[in-house]
């Protein structure tokens, strides 16, 4: 991992001789506001724990006696997963943290994390939390059925899309009264690699309302909102942003998405996540996937503000941690704005 302390020092940015931290840099890029120095990053889920620094994943644990833990017992799991979160967004220099997939405790155990992270480092990272009542693409046993329902049961799933977002809603708004957080990731996916699943018809009357509200109001919780889908998204991309997303993500290139693009297009209405190929960081050669790298950071970075630096899903499991770490190295070695003037 790079080590250049003189380099980090340079690309400090600064207001009033007070150095901005990695969350005050995200959010300012989540707002399209120009920001100086290094691009931010972060990932939308960092799976290779394990490999990275031998943490088991939070997502990954299962307690299945959790009721019969002890409180001190309990508080210990918790802070060892804050602990996993703080270490790999450290090791990578994010600037963010999805604190997704925290085991035990339901919605007091998630904010409990969330404290934890705080009192372990400050205000160092923005926090995000999944909220994302919204269809997304059903898995292959219920892909019949819902399909049928799409056509024969319209009524039904309004009524289950009204409760998801009712209930969806609640907990997030609980977890915004603590203070602790600062946006949502909403993370269900609408598009194959060659097309949408839904057709633009079905998306604005299934999604889009149920979308928009829940934007609108995660907006008035103060909390702003990244929206993610893989795949296509370029036959839904208008109908997406309508909604009011203050960033997508992940851009994918294995859907044919072109960030450039994309830049052109919409950047001057939502901030924009992701794009580096997953597919070539698990397969492709090396120099293949530092090109990609390469070309991501530049046609993200054209305009100067407005863009987060990722992969084009997550850092999942199996993919080669030594491929993330060169994506990362680039990234720290070039991902670096010019100077102001």
């Amino acid at each position: 991992m790079p080590e250049h302390p003189e380099q980090a020092v340079c690309c400090e940015e600064r207001i009033d001789g007070r150095t901005l931290s990695g969350r005050e840099r995200f959010l300012k890029t989540l707002r399209r506001e120009p920001v100086s120095g290094r691009v931010p990053t972060f990932e939308l889920e960092f799976y290779l724990t394990m490999e990275a620094f031998g943490r088991v994943h939070p997502s990954h644990r299962r307690f299945g006696q959790w009721g019969q833990m002890s409180q001190r017992e309990r508080e210990l799991q918790l802070r060892d997963q804050a602990e996993t979160f703080v270490a790999f967004a450290r090791k990578y220099h994010h600037s963010a943290i999805h604190v997704n997939g925290v085991s035990g405790g339901g919605v007091d155990g998630k904010i409990r994390v969330l404290e934890l992270i705080r009192e372990m480092a400050g205000d160092e990272f923005a926090l995000l939390v999944y909220c994302d009542p919204t269809f997304g693409i059903p898995d292959g046993q219920r892909m019949m059925s819902f399909t049928e329902r799409l056509y024969e049961d319209q009524a039904g799933l309004h009524e289950e899309a009204r409760r998801s977002t009712d209930r969806t809603l609640r907990e997030t708004e609980r977890i915004a009264r603590t203070g602790l957080l600062d946006g949502v990731c909403m993370c269900s996916d609408y598009c194959f690699n060659a097309n949408p699943f839904f057709s633009r018809s079905m998306f604005s009357e299934f999604i889009a309302p149920y979308l928009t509200e829940s934007i609108r109001a995660c907006h008035a919780f103060g909390l702003l909102c990244i929206k993610h889908t893989d795949g296509n998204i370029l036959p839904l991309v208008d109908l997406m942003v309508d909604c009011g997303p203050d960033a997508l993500h992940s851009l994918d290139p294995q859907g044919g998405v072109d960030l450039a693009q994309i830049s052109r297009e919409w950047g001057d209405k939502v901030a924009l996540c992701g794009n580096v190929n997953c597919a070539l960081l698990q397969t492709g050669s090396p120099e293949d996937c530092a090109a990609d790298v390469r070309r991501a950071l530049r046609d993200g970075m054209a305009r100067n503000r407005g863009y987060v630096f990722c992969t084009s899903n997550c850092a999942y499991t199996g993919l080669p941690l030594e491929r993330y770490e060169m994506m990362h190295d680039i990234w720290y070695a070039e991902g670096i704005y010019p100077p102001a003037g």
